[in-house]
């Protein structure tokens, strides 16, 4: 990437958080401490073992939470919302802010320069998009009657129910929405989507396919089967244990001694990637650029991803490829997930690689947002620049003597010209961005 004459700059961001829709919104919460974690209202939960989680509780999926929109594309929108699962609403939603805050919808960028790029998680149906079409297959004994389901229950399944859950749906509205003919890509990769997607886009316009690229994703852990899953699967984080008091806000503890596992959470995040040139001559506001990524996929024969070696190779990833020496690298945003085997694992390729550089991890105020974690994790460190100060880990109070790293635990640490970024999933896939301010 350090060889392309095309310098691929930051235009515009918007996002759905557990923190709230704006970058405002998002700053005034990491800046003052205050976490997105609450009581879960949107699935029931008196069967899992968390009731907590970082909720996008005021998206509502209605036409006002996509921005201020012209007539005929509030329309367009509006129309499409009943084709789209929540997951995509959170990703279609980030990406009209983007939009909006980039002013691509009035600038003359010829629509074939300008196009899509989404990760997500895997998309999973709702159980009551089904519950009419199962209820008519239910015999008078209560029992499940599979012979008739071609007769009774397939007749009441929506016709184009799969179109709400394909999770190359994201990149297609917003192309559609706004007419971007330029290329579109859509990736699977789970938390390490976002990155992915950030560094694809970013290729995409160094070797001239595009001048502007909407890059982004979305993604979910609260949901009614998926919960199901990751609680079967993974180590969620316990709210009564004696160091977060009762208190959710207190449970996601990223390197913390007393960390107990992780935070379900939902969100998306979107940036504007546009070529220099390009932004210069439309006077557009420039953020941020982006200069290096990594990515790996390490895991042993059973499938369990080795977390050090993982981000040990997309952190070295991301100093080749940006040309960063160690000392330059102003901050790492860690994926910082409050497991106790991920963050020792983590803390140890961050020791090795980045030594004393600072680390933060916005999970501990909004838990994990799966596919859209890493936007909005960039997002955030790009905001810590353009304010002078590296928010600090929420509720790590006491570091785990096998977490060796320079963690942020209070207000006052710059968070330098450049950051390195991370995220991973449980089977080793991971990836990583780097991002500096403008000059």
């Amino acid at each position: 990437m350090s060889n392309s004459d095309r310098r691929v700059v930051i235009t515009g961001m918007g996002l759905i958080s557990p923190l709230g829709h704006s970058c405002g919104e998002l700053w005034n919460s990491l800046d003052n401490g205050i976490s997105g974690v609450k009581q879960l209202s949107a699935i029931p939960t008196d069967h899992f073992p968390s009731d907590f989680g970082g909720e996008c509780a005021e998206f509502a999926g209605e036409i006002g939470n996509f921005g201020t929109l012209e007539k005929k594309l509030q329309r367009s929108i509006k129309k499409a919302l009943r084709l789209m699962c929540r997951e995509i609403q959170l990703g279609v939603a980030a990406a009209q802010l983007a939009i909006a805050d980039a002013g691509l919808a009035t600038c003359d960028i010829a629509p074939e320069r300008i196009g899509t790029l989404f990760g997500s998680d895997y998309i999973i149906t709702s159980p009551l998009d089904f519950s009419q079409s199962i209820q008519n297959c239910i015999e008078p004994d209560g029992e499940f009657n599979f012979e008739s389901w071609a007769e009774n229950g397939i007749p009441k399944v929506e016709p184009l129910w799969l179109l709400k859950y394909l999770p190359n749906m994201p990149a297609s509205h917003v192309a559609i929405f706004n007419d971007l003919r330029g290329p579109s890509n859509s990736l699977t990769v789970r938390e390490a989507s976002a990155n992915l997607s950030l560094a694809e886009a970013t290729t995409i316009i160094q070797r001239g396919s595009a001048d502007v690229m909407v890059a982004g994703s979305t993604g979910s852990r609260i949901h009614p089967l998926r919960t199901v899953h990751i609680a079967l699967q993974e180590q969620l984080a316990d709210k009564n244990t004696e160091a977060a008091g009762g208190d959710p806000t207190r449970a996601c503890r990223p390197f913390d001694a007393d960390r107990s596992g992780m935070v379900l959470g939902e969100g998306a995040g979107v940036m504007i990637l546009e070529e220099l040139a390009s932004a210069e001559k439309r006077g557009a506001n420039i953020l941020g650029e982006v200069i290096g990524y990594g990515s790996s996929s390490v895991a042993n024969k059973q499938g369990v991803g080795d977390y050090k070696k993982a981000f040990t190779n997309v952190i070295q990833g991301a100093l080749e490829t940006s040309g960063l020496p160690v000392s330059e690298v102003g901050h790492y945003h860690a994926h910082g997930l409050s497991s106790p085997k991920g963050d020792r694992e983590e803390a140890a390729a961050i020791k090795d690689t980045l030594g004393e550089t600072p680390v933060t991890a916005a999970k501990s105020y909004m838990g994990n947002l799966g596919g859209g974690s890493g936007v909005v994790e960039a997002i955030s460190s790009l905001l810590a620049m353009e304010n002078n100060s590296l928010f600090p880990i929420l509720n790590c109070d006491n570091l785990d003597d096998q977490c060796q790293i320079s963690a942020v635990r209070e207000k006052g640490t710059s968070p330098g010209d450049s950051f390195i970024s991370a995220n991973i999933t449980p089977q080793g896939q991971a990836s990583s961005i780097a991002i500096r301010k403008f000059t």
